[in-house]
């Protein structure tokens, strides 16, 4: 099994090499951004509470992030690994993972940081914000409010996981393809036994 964390900054292509690695190899996708929206969208008591903290450029919190992954492992056990995109987001999320992959036999094996300035995110987020539906995605001021969280509270882990020797800085303002490929030479030497 191969569990990975897709790591960067809102706009940094998270999400589409996610699912580009997903689709070849398999592994089970879980976005939070994607599950909160969806219960945004059915208007679940959790998704109405999502959308409050997501309004004010807010990160959801732990609990109920923790919670919703628990679930969608829960459901897929058979799995051959899992693509973490959105979370982990804080110290203690990582951890509370690092617990649950260990109680299971497992670990996190690389995390991908996606890096990209601020200026390209903000163009690509707005830029994405026109198709996207997402009204999070069409106002410059919350925008920064995301990156700024981002800054404070995500970007940090990247030593957490640096001294567990699990970190791939990837260059973000690359082709989606070159990006793709060279992630790809990581897992594949992952899964043949390099580097780990």
């Amino acid at each position: 099994m191969i569990n990975i964390v897709m790591f960067g900054p809102p706009g940094a292509g998270k999400g589409t090499q996610a699912k580009l690695l997903s689709d070849k190899y398999g592994f089970v996708y879980i976005a939070t951004g994607d599950m909160f929206r969806r219960h945004i969208r059915e208007q679940t008591e959790l998704g109405r509470l999502a959308q409050s903290y997501i309004d004010r450029g807010d990160l959801v919190p732990d609990e109920i992030t923790i919670d919703m992954i628990r679930e969608v492992i829960a459901e897929s056990p058979e799995a051959e690994g899992y693509i973490f995109d959105g979370f982990p987001r804080t110290r203690v999320q990582a951890k509370v993972l690092d617990d649950f992959l260990e109680n299971k036999g497992d670990r996190v094996d690389a995390v991908f940081a996606l890096e990209v300035p601020e200026e390209v995110l903000i163009r690509r987020i707005l830029n994405r914000g026109k198709t996207s539906g997402r009204k999070d995605d069409t106002d410059v001021d919350t925008i920064k409010v995301r990156l700024e969280k981002y800054k404070t509270a995500t970007r940090p882990l990247k030593d957490y996981y640096r001294e567990k020797g699990v970190l791939y800085e990837i260059d973000g303002l690359r082709s989606i393809e070159d990006i793709h490929a060279e992630i790809s030479e990581i897992i594949d030497g992952l899964r043949n036994g390099n580097g780990r």
